[in-house]
């Protein structure tokens, strides 16, 4: 089965660097943001998961839109932080959305630790007027580095050496970075799903 071209895609985030990568990698859709639709919700992140306030985001952008929903989240693991910043990535530094203070903590908390395993964890969640929900993760993963290498991306990308690329998502071009990205493959499994109960 085809997917339909050009079917609009609503995502519940304001962010902009994942609405760039999410219709970069769904070029099948017109993806718009939930704020372009007439939805400007301020929606509490009350899940223990991404998994979770993926869900949460979704089921309100669809439930005051009346549309199908992409909710989207993800964040960094670190092993030796015990999975911190986590479900906390965005506010890890105390600021929201602050990316510099987020790594300058992340670079603070990491500083002498020798074990620098991490990965990052997309997780997605389509959420439709009829209730009918499919959720989908995915990971890539790496380790973070002692120092900011390249200017590309946003959040964390500077920080994070890529096991697939041998080079920081920093240093990747968008191109690269989608290819092996956590929210990637977390589309790619979400797009399977579809496929599988024919939706699409």
């Amino acid at each position: 089965m085809q997917l339909n071209k050009k079917r609009r895609l609503v995502v519940a985030s304001g962010n902009a660097h994942k609405l760039r990568e999410i219709a970069e990698i769904f070029t099948e859709f017109e993806v718009v943001s939930q704020k372009q639709m007439g939805f400007d919700g301020d929606v509490e992140e009350t899940g223990a998961t991404f998994a979770e306030n993926a869900l949460i985001k979704a089921r309100a952008a669809c439930e005051a839109l009346g549309d199908m929903v992409l909710g989207d989240d993800s964040g960094l693991c670190v092993d030796a932080l015990n999975g911190e910043p986590g479900i906390f990535s965005a506010r890890y530094s105390g600021m929201h959305g602050c990316d510099k203070a987020n790594r300058e903590t992340l670079l603070k908390n990491m500083d002498g630790v020798t074990e620098r395993n991490a990965h990052f964890t997309c997780a997605l969640a389509l959420v439709y007027p009829n209730g009918k929900e499919i959720v989908a993760e995915g990971h890539t993963c790496g380790r973070i580095l002692t120092e900011e290498k390249g200017e590309g991306g946003f959040g964390y990308d500077s920080l994070f050496f890529s096991d697939d690329l041998q080079k920081s998502f920093g240093e990747s071009t968008a191109e690269e970075k989608n290819g092996v990205s956590h929210r990637f493959r977390a589309l790619q499994k979400l797009r399977a799903l579809w496929l599988e109960q024919e939706e699409i």
